[in-house]
């Protein structure tokens, strides 16, 4: 079930910062604050993710992002998503030869049909989660609350999604298969090589798979995006706030994200701020580097129940 669980989590990383109305403006830099996140929605709405990269940060940092994501610094947009770092190995294994068979054996085996343990498992990662979050230093204050809520929405998803079903878990791994398989993305090297326009432009089609395989266990992504609002909260120059308000799970999702002006456009300052880090010219080989300060209250991450072999370590057990 983990794997289930952290599959719905990773699709809606990009979600989690993004909203639309029904008049979505038309692609391209936001001309007001609203637009900051509505151009964003309709990219991921059409599964356009080159162009979500490339209206999501000015023009200037375009450059410096393709050159980080060559050299294998950098993941971003990929970044904005929950455990971004899984995606290769995600795909290496879906991809694998004979991995539908190999997969639908390991899911028989520990998860299949196994409603109870799921639904524990479900309650269970939902307390861990938001407990992490509220302790997660390198949030800002309006990331965490959004986040608290995703996870508590998705955790209540859990325990009522069909994600012991042997037969849709079929369908499951072979839609994500065929689709991993297509994008001849199976490592890092396959991602710097390929270069960050045509991985994401390859990756487009993944995407649309996974949301489709949500659609199969009751979480329509689509659906959410087309029915959220986006409002301005307050402006004061260049920086304003920007209100979303939409479905997800089940449940009402209502938050504030800070967006500002930069070159005649807006954009989310949270994804403006990672891509400049992401971008920043790097320390000298053999250079001291400050460590993160390590926070002896986060919890660790509880054990999830299993039945005689560890959790599989691809993703298409949603």
């Amino acid at each position: 079930m983990a794997g289930a669980f952290k599959v719905a989590v990773l699709v809606s990383g990009l979600l989690a910062l993004t909203a639309c109305g029904e008049d979505a403006p038309p692609p391209g830099p936001a001309m007001a604050p609203e637009q900051s996140v509505l151009v964003l929605a309709g990219r991921l709405r059409d599964n356009d993710l080159v162009g979500f990269a490339h209206d999501a940060i000015p023009p200037g940092l375009h450059p410096a992002m393709a050159e980080a994501w060559r050299t294998g610094r950098t993941r971003w947009p990929l970044e904005e998503l929950p455990f971004d770092h899984r995606i290769p190995g995600m795909l290496a294994t879906l991809s694998a030869p004979g991995a539908e068979k190999a997969l639908q054996r390991d899911f028989d085996r520990q998860f299949a049909n196994a409603h109870g343990e799921i639904r524990s498992a479900a309650r269970s990662l939902g307390l861990f989660g938001v407990k992490y979050l509220e302790g997660d230093r390198s949030l800002t204050p309006d990331e965490r609350h959004h986040a608290v809520q995703l996870v508590a929405a998705f955790s209540a998803w859990g325990e009522q999604a069909r994600l012991g079903d042997p037969k849709l878990a079929r369908a499951t791994i072979a839609r994500l298969g065929l689709a991993a398989r297509r994008t001849h993305l199976a490592s890092d090297a396959d991602f710097r090589e390929a270069g960050m326009d045509e991985s994401l432009r390859r990756l487009g089609p993944m995407w649309a798979a996974l949301k489709d395989a949500l659609r199969g266990y009751d979480l329509d992504l689509d659906e959410s995006l087309g029915s959220m609002q986006a409002t301005l909260v307050e402006r004061d120059g260049n920086r304003a706030r920007v209100r979303l308000h939409y479905p997800l799970a089940g449940k009402t999702i209502d938050t504030v994200v800070a967006v500002e002006h930069i070159d005649g456009h807006w954009y989310l300052s949270d994804f403006v701020r990672h891509a400049r880090a992401a971008t920043a010219p790097q320390p000298p080989a053999g250079a001291p580097t400050a460590s993160p300060p390590v926070d002896q209250d986060q919890p660790s991450m509880p054990a999830l129940p299993a039945r005689d072999t560890p959790p599989m370590a691809a993703p298409p057990r949603a």
